[in-house]
């Protein structure tokens, strides 16, 4: 059996650009996707902290060092510049894999920049 498995998380990113007339997408800081082992067109889900709104859409690599965080197309509907959002991505594993993967978890400062990279600093309990 295979099952769906939460692989990464940007948390606490906070929202620099909303392009409304852009073809889709979110644009994440290159130095953030390597961090988190989230890839260009990866599928990501996106929850704004602000206003509660979930969307799913996929990556564009931003430039090194930017802290880009910019929400395009439609999605820039869900978002204003100043939200939090987290930003995660998903895996099918088999059983065996899933029980032992440690998810990549970063936790930004108020500049998007890597306050935080420990899942077990995250979580106080077990999986």
């Amino acid at each position: 059996m295979f099952r769906e498995i939460h692989k990464s998380k940007i948390h606490r990113a906070a929202v620099t650009e909303a392009n409304l007339h852009y073809v889709g997408s979110i644009t994440i800081d290159q130095d953030l996707l390597d961090a988190t082992d989230i890839w260009e067109n990866e599928k990501v889900q996106v929850v704004n902290i602000n206003n509660g709104a979930r969307l799913e859409t996929y990556v564009i690599p931003g430039p090194r060092g930017s802290g880009v965080i910019c929400l395009n197309g439609a999605a820039a509907r869900h978002a204003q510049p100043g939200d939090l959002v987290i930003i995660m991505s998903y895996a099918m594993m088999a059983e065996e894999e899933a029980r032992g993967y440690v998810p990549k978890v970063i936790v930004l400062d108020a500049d998007n920049r890597i306050a935080s990279a420990s899942y077990r600093e995250l979580h106080s309990t077990t999986i």
